[in-house]
C-alpha cells in the first residue's frame, strides 16, 4: 500500500527543549495531511531522550512514518566549526548535511520546528523548482527591516534583499545540490567566511543565489509587518526568532498555534512554559532583538558599498545618450521631490501647440476619424503585443481583476505615473477583463502628446480612443462633454491624477482633483489601480533593468449621496491615496516618507 502513496520526505532538526513544539508542528502537519500521500518524517538530532522519542513516535500514522537519526558521529569532526549564538543551536547546520546523507532522496521538505501547516505541505514539496538548488519564500523579518535589507546585499552579497530567503521553510533540491557539491562549498565557506547575524541560513543564500526558486510568503508567513496577507490564502505559519505565542501574548497569528497545541499531549506543559517566561527573559529577547540588528549594521559598516554605483558602471560601460539622460532624469526627480514640486515632470514634455475645437474629434464621429480609429487600435494591439513578447513591459502580477469587473457603470481608473509603458499595462489588463466585451477604454493625455509627438507614439496618440486635455477653454467644454457622454454610457477612463510623469518613481505621489471631480459630476465611482515594480535580470537599451510589474486593482469609491459635491470629491481623493499608500507600505515594507519638507507637504494636500 505504501508503495502505491507519493511519498513526501519532510526533515526536522531538534534537539530536547523544542520536543514540545516538534509535537505541535506534527500535528499540524498531520491534520491538514492527505490519504494520497504518505509522509516520511526524519529528525535530525544529536540530544533527544529516549522518553521524548517515544512520545513523537506516537504521533505516527498509517500514512505517516517518524524516524529519530542521531547525527553525533557525523558531526564529531565539525562541531568546533558550527558558530553559534543567542538561542540557535547546532542543530540549525543540520539541514545543510542533508544531500550527502541521503543519496536516496532526489528532493526533501525541511521545516523548522516553530511553524504550524494550514495546508498539505505536499503542495508546497510538489512545486516544480526545474534546476534550482532550493525553493523557498523572502524572509518577512529582512523585507521588513531596513538594517538586514543593507546587510544581505553588502555582507551577505545577495543583489536584491527581497531575493533573500528564509531557510526555515525549503524545498531542497538534492540532486542538483550533489551535482553543485553544496556540502563540500559549505565547509570551505565555513573555514574561510564566518556569518554572525543569520548563521547557516546567510551560508545558504550566499551558495545557492542564482539558483533559487522564490515562492510567496504565504508559505513561510512570520507574525511581522502586520496582518496584511489574506489569510485565506495563508499555508504556513512560521514563528520565527523571538515571536513565540508559548512567550508571548500579543504574537500574529498565535490563534493557529494555540489550535494545535491543544490536541497535543504537551498542551499543558507549553501553557506552563508561557506563564513561567519571566520579564528577565522577555527584555532578554528584546535587547537580543536590538543586539542582532547592532550586529547587522555593524557587519556592514565594515564592508564597502558599491551598490549605488552598479548601474552607473553599466551605463558607462554602455556610454549611450539614454544612459546620460536616464541618470539625469533620477538626478531631477530627487530635486522636485525635496522641494515638493510633485505635479512637474522630470522629462522634457513635446512643445505644447494649442489644440482647438476643430482640430480634436473626441468621439470619433467623423467618418475619417472612425476610419484612423480602427486602424490605430489594431496596429496599437500589435505594437503591445510585441512589446510583451520582447519583454519591454513586463507584468508579473495582476491583483483584484475582480474589482474592475464589479463596475456595471462608467468608471474613472485612476494610476500613478512612472513610464510611458504603464497605459499599456492598463490596456492589457483591460483587454484580458470581461468588461472589454461590452466596454471601452479611454486614456486622458496631455495636450502635447496629441498636437506634437512624432512618428507611431503620435498617431496612436491621437487615434487610439484618447482624450487630450487642452489649453483652449473651448475644446475643454468639448472635452467635458465627451466625458460626459463616455461615463453615462458605462465606459472607462484611465486617468493619472498625478499629473506628472516621474520614471520609476515607485511612491504615490498627492493627487490633483480633477479625476475626482469627473467621477463626482457623472455620479461614477472612481477604481484606484497602483502598480508595484521590481528589476527583472533583463537590461534594458539604458542600461537600467526593465521593471516587472504587479498591477493592484482596488475597489470601486463611489460618491456617497449624503454629501457635496466638493465633500465628496474630496473624500474620494483622499480615500484613492490611502488605498495607494497602504499598496505601497504593504509591497515595498517601508512606510511613505518624502524628503521634502512636511510643511511644503501639507500645502500640497
Amino acid at each position: 500500500m505504501k508503495k502505491k502513496l507519493n511519498r513526501i520526505p519532510i526533515f526536522f532538526a531538534v534537539d530536547d527543549r523544542y520536543i514540545p513544539f516538534l509535537a505541535v508542528a506534527l500535528q499540524s502537519i498531520i491534520d491538514n495531511s492527505s490519504s494520497k500521500n504518505y509522509y516520511l518524517v526524519k529528525i535530525l538530532y544529536t540530544d533527544i531522550t529516549e522518553e521524548n522519542q517515544e512520545k513523537i513516535k506516537k504521533y505516527e500514522r498509517e500514512n505517516v512514518n517518524i524516524e529519530f537519526v542521531d547525527l553525533n558521529y557525523y558531526i564529531e569532526e565539525l562541531k568546533d566549526k558550527l558558530y553559534t549564538r543567542d538561542y540557535y543551536s547546532k542543530t540549525t547546520y543540520f539541514r545543510l548535511f542533508i544531500p550527502d546523507l541521503y543519496p536516496q532522496y532526489d528532493k526533501v521538505l525541511y521545516l523548522d520546528v516553530d511553524i504550524v501547516a494550514l495546508s498539505d505541505v505536499a503542495n508546497l514539496y510538489n512545486i516544480n523548482m526545474g534546476d534550482n538548488l532550493v525553493a523557498a519564500a523572502p524572509d518577512d523579518v529582512i523585507q521588513t527591516i531596513e538594517v538586514f535589507q543593507e546587510y544581505v546585499e553588502k555582507v551577505v552579497g545577495v543583489a536584491d534583499y527581497r531575493d533573500y530567503f528564509n531557510a526555515g521553510v525549503l524545498v531542497m533540491n538534492l540532486d542538483e545540490l550533489r551535482k553543485f557539491n553544496f556540502q563540500e562549498k559549505f565547509l570551505y565557506l565555513l573555514e574561510t567566511v564566518k556569518f554572525s547575524v543569520a548563521q547557516d541560513q546567510d551560508y545558504l543564500n550566499r551558495l545557492c543565489k542564482g539558483r533559487t526558486k522564490i515562492i510567496k510568503n504565504t508559505w513561510d508567513r512570520m507574525p511581522i509587518g502586520g496582518d496584511t496577507v489574506d489569510r485565506k490564502k495563508l499555508h504556513l505559519i512560521h514563528y520565527n526568532l523571538a515571536f513565540k505565542p508559548w512567550h508571548f501574548e500579543d504574537i500574529l497569528y498565535k490563534e493557529y498555534f494555540w489550535k494545535y497545541a491543544k490536541k497535543t499531549e504537551f498542551f499543558d506543559e507549553i501553557q506552563k512554559i508561557k506563564e513561567n517566561y519571566s520579564d528577565e527573559e522577555k527584555f532578554k529577547d528584546r535587547e537580543a532583538d536590538k543586539m542582532l540588528r547592532a550586529l547587522a549594521q555593524k557587519e556592514s559598516d565594515c564592508v564597502g558599498d558599491d551598490r549605488k554605483y552598479k548601474i552607473l558602471r553599466i551605463l558607462q560601460s554602455q556610454e549611450t545618450d539614454k544612459s546620460r539622460e536616464r541618470l539625469a532624469i533620477i538626478d531631477k526627480i530627487e530635486k522636485l521631490e525635496k522641494e515638493g514640486k510633485f505635479d512637474i515632470d522630470a522629462e522634457e514634455d513635446p512643445p505644447t501647440i494649442e489644440l482647438t475645437p476643430d482640430n480634436v474629434d473626441y468621439l470619433k464621429e467623423k467618418r475619417y476619424s472612425k476610419i484612423k480609429n480602427r486602424v490605430a487600435n489594431k496596429m496599437g494591439e500589435k505594437y503591445l503585443n510585441d512589446i510583451l513578447k520582447d519583454n519591454k513591459l513586463i507584468i508579473k502580477e495582476v491583483n483584484g481583476i475582480e474589482n474592475l469587473e464589479s463596475v456595471e457603470t462608467g468608471a474613472m481608473l485612476t494610476c500613478n505615473h512612472f513610464n510611458p509603458f504603464d497605459s499599456f499595462s492598463i490596456e492589457e489588463v483591460f483587454r484580458n477583463c470581461k468588461q472589454s466585451k461590452t466596454k471601452k477604454l479611454y486614456k486622458v493625455i496631455r495636450e502635447g502628446n496629441y498636437t506634437n509627438f512624432p512618428g507611431l507614439y503620435g498617431f496612436l496618440f491621437r487615434n487610439c480612443d484618447t482624450l487630450p486635455l487642452s489649453s483652449n477653454k473651448r475644446t475643454m467644454i468639448e472635452f467635458m462633454k465627451a466625458v460626459d457622454i463616455i461615463l453615462n454610457r458605462g465606459d472607462f477612463i484611465l486617468i493619472y491624477p498625478e499629473q506628472s510623469l516621474w520614471w520609476n518613481y515607485k511612491k504615490p505621489k498627492p493627487l490633483k482633483n480633477g479625476a475626482f471631480k469627473l467621477a463626482v459630476r457623472n455620479n461614477v465611482p472612481v477604481v484606484p489601480i497602483f502598480i508595484t515594480m521590481e528589476d527583472s535580470k533583463i537590461i534594458g537599451e539604458d542600461g537600467f533593468p526593465v521593471q516587472q510589474y504587479i498591477i493592484n486593482i482596488e475597489k470601486p469609491i463611489y460618491p456617497d449621496e449624503k454629501l457635496s459635491d466638493r465633500e465628496n470629491i474630496e473624500k474620494m481623493k483622499d480615500k484613492n491615496f490611502e488605498v495607494w499608500k497602504k499598496i505601497y507600505e504593504d509591497f515595498y515594507k517601508i512606510p511613505l516618507e518624502y524628503s521634502c519638507d512636511k510643511k511644503v507637504l501639507e500645502n500640497i494636500s
